[in-house]
C-alpha cells in the first residue's frame, strides 16, 4: 500500500483493500437510495469535477448508466464514499455503501476505495451557495457536488 494510503487511512477515513494506480483517471461516488452523485478526477493532477445524477432506481437502469459511464471516462480506480456514524456502530446507509461498492468493483473489475463522506453533502451545499445556487437551484447538483467533495477527500489523502 503506497505510503500516503496509510496516511489517508489514519486520519482521513480512506481504506483500501490493495495498492491502487497512480496515474489516470478516477470515477467517484455518492451512494443515495433516490439518486447517486459522480464526480471525475485525475490521478495525476488530482483535480475533481461533478459530473452526472443517476437516478438510484431500478438498479438495472442504475447500473447501465454507471457502465456507460465507465467505458467513457475509462477510469483506473473508483472511489465511494462511506458515511459514518458519531455514536457507537455504523450509519445505516455504511451496509448499503459497501454493498454498492462491491458490485462496482465486481462489474467493472477495478480497484474501490472507500472515503469517509462525513458532511460532503454540507460542503457541497455551501459551495453552490458560494457560487451563487441556493434552494431548488442546488438539488440537481449536489449530488455530484457532493461526489466531488468525496474524490478531493481523497486526493488530499495521497
Amino acid at each position: 500500500m503506497p505510503e500516503g494510503a496509510v496516511r489517508a487511512q489514519e486520519s482521513l477515513g480512506v481504506t483500501a483493500g490493495a495498492d491502487w494506480p497512480t496515474r489516470g483517471s478516477v470515477l467517484a461516488f455518492d451512494f443515495g437510495l433516490k439518486r447517486i452523485g459522480v464526480a471525475v478526477g485525475d490521478l495525476d493532477v488530482h483535480l475533481a469535477h461533478p459530473l452526472t445524477t443517476v437516478p438510484g432506481e431500478p438498479k438495472a437502469k442504475r447500473f447501465e448508466r454507471i457502465d456507460a459511464l465507465a467505458r467513457e471516462w475509462a477510469p483506473v480506480l473508483l472511489v465511494v464514499g462511506l458515511p459514518s456514524s458519531e455514536g457507537d456502530g455504523e450509519h445505516p446507509m455504511a451496509h448499503s455503501c459497501r454493498r454498492f461498492g462491491a458490485e462496482l468493483g465486481a462489474r467493472t473489475g477495478l480497484p474501490v476505495v472507500f472515503v469517509d463522506e462525513t458532511l460532503t453533502s454540507a460542503a457541497a451545499g455551501a459551495a453552490l451557495a458560494e457560487a451563487g445556487l441556493r434552494g431548488r437551484r442546488q438539488k440537481p447538483l449536489l449530488d455530484p457536488v457532493a461526489a466531488q467533495q468525496i474524490l478531493e477527500t481523497f486526493f488530499a489523502s495521497l
